[in-house]
């Protein structure tokens, strides 16, 4: 068990971070960071534009930046991007500021909730089930290596996910509260 004051999502693209995350947040009183928005509000910029101009490479270092500074608050519910784990820097920090929750999901489940989206550059590559197909593979271990907490988000809509999960989550997750701010004061001392 990891006491953490800050809850955190990885897993892979389609498995439902983003929409299980809001209604997580909302439970336990957190506020929401979908790392890919934060990413897209500071640079005025579409994942895909960025992958477009600075290539994988230059949003991952985006990416990276805003974890970091993301995960310097507390009372956080923290949605990362499916390749948030790729770097063993983002992995140290997503542990010890998190307790870090992997939303699991099939393939075959994925090709189906991501029927429709083109906003994912990762997918605009050929055979989309083959990608998600790779992307599992190689990502696998290093969503082992960060959760606290596996969970199946397979054959269920994101509320019901969220109501299962808070169950687990109520089991497992030691929450401490967030340090209390600084009065006037202190800040003024």
């Amino acid at each position: 068990m990891n006491p953490a004051s800050n809850l955190i999502l990885v897993g892979p693209m389609g498995a439902g971070k983003t929409c299980i995350g809001k209604r997580l947040a909302e439970r336990y009183g957190l506020r929401l960071a979908d790392a890919d928005r934060e990413i897209e509000q500071r640079t005025g910029a579409s994942v895909t534009a960025i992958f477009e101009h600075e290539g994988e490479a230059g949003f991952r270092a985006r990416e990276s930046a805003v974890l970091a500074e993301l995960l310097q608050t507390d009372g956080l519910l923290l949605a990362t991007g499916g390749g948030a784990v790729l770097a063993a820097d983002n992995r140290r920090l997503l542990r010890e500021r998190g307790f870090v929750v992997q939303l699991q999901v099939s393939v075959e489940q994925q090709l189906e909730r991501l029927a429709a989206d083109r906003s994912r550059p990762l997918l605009a590559r050929g055979d989309r089930e083959q990608v998600l197909r790779d992307l599992a593979q190689a990502r696998a271990p290093y969503y082992a290596e960060v959760a606290d907490l596996r969970f199946d988000t397979a054959a269920m809509t994101a509320a019901e996910a969220a109501t299962q999960l808070a169950v687990a989550l109520d089991r497992h997750w030691r929450r401490i509260a967030a340090p209390p701010s600084p009065s006037v004061s202190e800040v003024n001392a």
